[in-house]
């Protein structure tokens, strides 16, 4: 559960300026394929998340399904895309929970395994991390 929030969390929250750079220029958004593209690496990212021996006890009684959903909702408008996610802000969603920079790096470094295994250039790699990035600034409450 703790995993599902936290990748929910990371996909889920844009500063203000990443917000309306997103919302603005779709470039990013093109660049991993649109909607197709995003799904693709999405359904890649769930995989391997429950194959991944740190995340897989967080994901265990996830609905994979619903949560692949609200992640390409997320990822989609991050990116510049015509998507909107609802839910609630990243801190308010964290605050019970106990997550470390580790483990939000363990998460990002599988989402970096996945966009490798799309063959997403690295240039469009980083400019995903670095809109996703200023989120653990709400995310990671613990040293």
């Amino acid at each position: 559960m703790f995993l599902l929030k936290l990748c929910a969390a990371v996909l889920a929250c844009a500063t203000v300026s990443a917000a309306h750079a997103a919302a603005v220029d779709n470039t990013l958004f093109q660049a991993l394929g649109e909607k197709p593209g995003l799904t693709r690496l999405v359904d890649d990212f769930g995989q391997r998340l429950m194959a991944d021996m740190r995340m897989q006890p967080f994901f265990k009684d996830v609905n994979m399904p619903q949560f692949k959903d609200k992640l390409l909702e997320q990822v989609c408008e991050v990116s510049g895309g015509p998507c909107h996610r609802e839910g609630p802000d990243m801190r308010r969603a964290h605050d019970s929970m106990d997550i470390s920079r580790g483990d939000f790096n363990a998460l990002v470094e599988v989402l970096q395994q996945s966009m490798d295994a799309q063959q997403i250039p690295f240039a469009v790699q980083n400019q995903l991390l670095a809109r996703l990035a200023p989120m653990h600034r709400q995310i990671v409450n613990l040293p």
